[in-house]
């Protein structure tokens, strides 16, 4: 995917900020999601970039923004984070056997209002390695709802390069 599609992949009109926040994006591979999320941000905002094998570089600063990279397991690690206004979660959430549990550690590194920006493959059939343990749309706005989040917004969808089904992205807020 290019980072023009991930920048309209998660496109959001109720995204949109005013005033510098932070962000983490947990399991950030690349950067791809990390750089399309820099996109929306405000000059001056940070993100926290997690990953097993982190490659990104500190002194990129898409759109003004600073990407702080660490190198960590997201979800066996002990995250050291700021209170955060969202967390991103690009093709990360599928790594993660108990989700409600840990979407209610995360919850904690939230601020009051603070969001998550989830993209998926809508399927929950698993593909060993890369997706064990998928979340399709529909599992995933059932998951939001029974840990306490009111607001399950699909932004956008397009077809996976990996078979014949659909990725796709959700903002959630409480």
């Amino acid at each position: 995917m290019e980072l023009s599609e991930a920048i309209q992949l998660i496109q959001s009109h109720s995204q949109h900020q005013s005033e510098p926040s932070v962000w983490a994006d947990l399991g950030c591979g690349s950067g791809l999601f990390t750089y399309a999320l820099a996109h929306y941000l405000p000059k001056e905002s940070r993100i926290y970039a997690l990953d097993q094998n982190n490659p990104l570089k500190p002194e990129i600063r898409p759109n003004g923004v600073e990407v702080v990279p660490r190198q960590q397991d997201f979800v066996r690690d002990d995250l050291e984070l700021p209170a955060l206004d969202g967390i991103l979660m690009a093709n990360a959430l599928h790594y993660v056997a108990d989700k409600p549990g840990f979407l209610r550690k995360l919850s904690n590194y939230l601020k009051p209002g603070g969001r998550f920006l989830i993209v998926e493959y809508d399927t929950d059939q698993p593909v060993p390695t890369w997706v064990p343990y998928p979340v399709s749309f529909r599992s995933l706005t059932q998951l939001f709802k029974t840990v306490g989040y009111g607001s399950v917004e699909k932004l956008g969808e397009r077809p996976s390069r990996y078979g014949s089904g659909n990725m796709y992205a959700a903002l959630i807020a409480p």
